[in-house]
């Protein structure tokens, strides 16, 4: 019949109404979500490599400058991106021998430790059963299903490892011709241009700051442990560089090892020692200092941050605690910066960079 409009459309146009398009939207990004959740042996190395070559990509320029020919100073990345992986690649395999050569070596004190631990909480009035359940985070049994993860988790960061050495190839090579693409087509494509390199710049302040602020950590921890003469020190300083790349849950699970086993070798005091080291050093740096290098990179609501963890971890892996951010990053520039009805949602985000509105004008 003329003149009607059709159900769920925006009017005689045909365009399709805000409802219509916010489901077709959570549809798609639920698609999206769910190929990644079963491809995430692939889609993990994949992302690992993107950032990689975020990274290290500004080395190129200096180079082209230089007059180095274009192949060369692309090869330059591949091979700086390459020493990065390597370099993070022995760290983890020495940590996981260490720690593992260090659960046999200490099997003893754990039994020791556990057995007493459960007699002094049943001797406070602790129920057994609780008692029992403390005291079984000190099974030996326990730690050891620990150190066979560490080692699995190891084993499949090493195979995932042969699809990253290709990826970086080419994504370094692509990101080479990239560059070129507004002289491809003209200054209309500057705007999307312009985003994605502020998404790189966000994306490599965020790992560069971390890293250095997590090596400082690492030294840190590192020698305070060994002073206090809690076992394989530098195990624990690999540790806390790595979980400095987790946002908010990252202090607690670089803390929590370190902190049993120096309640297992040296009891409560030194236990509380630990805890109280990573604390002071944790607030000081990673509180207090480190956020204002990167509250530019990172416009992140600390929920959402820490939602993000949770939420990549179970998308694609372990490795998604590590990419949560730019993985995040990415998915709020995709869906929401090129809609300017997501204001709210982009503010509500923790974007810092959403132009606030001025008083008593209409939006």
């Amino acid at each position: 019949m003329t003149g009607e409009v059709a159900p769920g459309t925006g009017g005689a146009t045909g365009t399709p109404s805000p409802s219509l398009r916010t489901l077709v939207l959570v549809i798609a990004v639920l698609a999206v979500l769910a190929a990644m959740w079963f491809a995430r042996e692939i889609v993990a190395p994949l992302a690992l490599a993107a950032v990689l070559v975020i990274i290290v990509h500004p080395i190129r320029h200096p180079l082209v400058r230089r007059g180095w020919p274009r192949w060369l100073a692309t090869t330059v990345v591949i091979a700086v991106a390459y020493l990065i992986l390597a370099i993070l690649a022995a760290l983890l395999v020495f940590a996981g021998y260490e720690f593992g050569v260090l659960v046999a070596d200490v099997l003893d004190e754990l039994e020791a430790a556990a057995a007493s631990l459960g007699a002094w909480l049943t001797s406070i009035g602790v129920g057994e059963q609780a008692a029992d359940a403390a005291a079984s985070a000190l099974d030996p049994s326990v730690l050891l299903d620990v150190a066979q993860g560490v080692s699995g988790w190891l084993l499949g960061f090493l195979t995932a490892a042969f699809f990253v050495l290709a990826y970086i190839i080419f994504m370094a090579a692509d990101a080479a011709r990239y560059g070129r693409a507004e002289r491809a087509f003209g200054p209309g494509i500057r705007p999307t241009v312009q985003r994605i390199r502020d998404y790189n710049s966000s994306v490599r302040r965020y790992y560069v700051v971390n890293a250095s602020f997590g090596a400082v950590v690492a030294i840190i921890d590192g020698l305070a442990l060994w002073a206090l003469g809690v076992p394989a020190p530098v195990v624990w300083a690999i540790l806390a560089f790595v979980t400095n790349f987790i946002p908010n849950v990252g202090f607690v699970l670089g803390l929590v090892p370190p902190a049993i086993l120096a309640f297992v070798v040296g009891g409560l005091p030194l236990m509380l020692a630990v805890i109280a080291i990573y604390s002071v050093v944790n607030v000081v740096l990673q509180v207090l200092v480190q956020p204002k290098f990167v509250s530019d990179a990172v416009d992140l609501s600390l929920t959402l941050s820490f939602f993000s963890v949770v939420f990549w971890t179970f998308v694609i892996g372990p490795l998604g605690a590590i990419l949560s951010i730019p993985l995040t990053l990415l998915f709020r520039d995709v869906l929401l910066d090129g809609d300017p009805g997501a204001r709210w949602l982009r503010w509500l985000s923790g974007d810092a960079r959403v132009p606030q509105q001025t008083p008593g004008r209409d939006p």
